[in-house]
């Protein structure tokens, strides 16, 4: 197993930096009862509009139901199924569209979704394991097998487990994964007191 920290132009927390994509899990090895209550906790605690939460996860375990894990990972696409199916997590990531105490729309369900999201890959990465968040899913199957209401939105699947050694991964996958982390500079993303006036970073 690898470990990728951030290279970052200030220090920042160390979970913070060492959270990544990986995709190598190990398959043998379970993320146990208490700690995927401690990822909800965590999801959990994030902030939102109103306090309205409007976040909602389903958690398949492979080592608890293998059929329904399965009818998910059938659902992801082919190049995210090919390393996906040795995490024993799959995880949905959807929200409500309204308000709870009024009805309403609330248009920032997938801000705060994200905000939930990061907390439990955050924490994820604190307990030792290993998260993927993918957008490559079919949501229209995913309804259909599991009967998900039309009027939730399906933002996100993750993968969780344990990192494992980089055997299992095919030579696309092992090259993805030895890669180096990028990001783009501050300055092409952070602003000053106005639109494209770039922030000093000291540099």
């Amino acid at each position: 197993m690898i470990q990728k920290p951030a290279e970052t132009s200030q220090p920042i927390e160390k979970v913070i930096a060492e959270r990544w994509s990986g995709r190598a899990f190990d398959p043998v090895m379970p993320v146990t009862d208490e700690q995927i209550i401690s990822l909800c906790e965590a999801a959990r605690w994030a902030p939102s509009c109103y306090g309205d939460q409007p976040w909602r996860y389903i958690i398949w375990n492979r080592f608890e139901d293998e059929v329904s894990w399965q009818q998910v990972l059938d659902c992801l696409s082919p190049g995210n199924q090919g390393w996906a199916e040795n995490s024993p997590l799959l995880i949905l990531a959807a929200s409500v569209e309204t308000f709870s105490h009024n009805g309403s729309d609330n248009r920032w369900v997938g801000y705060d979704t994200g905000a939930a999201t990061i907390n439990l890959c955050t924490q994820a990465t604190a307990m030792g394991l290993m998260t993927h968040q993918m957008g490559g899913f079919d949501g229209d199957k995913l309804r259909q097998q599991f009967d998900l209401p039309e009027n939730i939105n399906l933002w996100a699947m993750i993968a969780v487990g344990h990192p494992a050694p980089l055997d299992n991964l095919n030579e696309e996958q092992m090259e993805r994964e030895l890669k180096a982390r990028e990001r783009r500079p501050l300055s092409e993303q952070f602003f000053s007191q106005a639109w494209n006036n770039p922030i000093n970073t000291g540099e």
